[in-house]
């Protein structure tokens, strides 16, 4: 791969008018939705310029189709979270429910924080959850994971760490 220069915008143009067709095929096949398709057609692309990179003439499929199925995996995750963000919603009074605009932070800021745990090790993704959704001690964590008290320590840290710097990123 190369970086683009202002010189390759032609060549980003012809992958563009090349590969179109079959890559919003290729999309929709997964996603069902033609606008979402669309859209996401759009920023497979603009994160082939974003990165800078343009890859070999005969890569260019192959390349395209890793992007795009990065985006569709995240689509998916997206749906997933704001399903389950909404249905606990509909748990609570109205009369303290948070505003649309609320509701829709909050659900960036949980796609934040879920795409920061899935590049934890799993370790660490695992004691997170054993604290929090399981209620386990530190001890019990260790025992599971066959790990010291101190590595569970460390992981729910690193994982609480991450938990927090993503809710930063969505709130910025």
């Amino acid at each position: 791969m190369t970086a683009i220069s202002p010189m390759d915008i032609n060549e980003v143009d012809s992958m563009y008018r090349e590969h179109h067709s079959w890559l919003s095929l290729f999309i929709q096949r997964r996603l069902s939705c033609p606008h979402i398709s669309a859209d996401l057609v759009q920023d497979t692309y603009l994160r082939l310029l974003v990165s800078g990179k343009l890859p070999e003439r005969k890569d260019s499929r192959r390349y395209l189709t890793h992007i795009a199925k990065g985006l569709v995996v995240d689509t998916y995750r997206r749906r997933r979270i704001e399903a389950a963000y909404l249905e606990l919603l509909e748990r609570v009074p109205e009369e303290v429910a948070a505003s649309p605009e609320t509701q829709t932070m909050m659900v960036e800021v949980l796609v934040e924080i879920d795409a920061m745990q899935h590049k934890q090790p799993f370790k660490v993704r695992q004691a997170l959850i054993l604290r929090q959704m399981e209620g386990l001690s530190y001890k019990e964590i260790a025992q599971r994971l066959e790990v010291s008290v101190s590595s569970v320590e460390k992981y729910v840290a690193k994982a609480l760490q991450s938990c927090m710097l993503a809710a930063m990123k969505g709130y910025y």
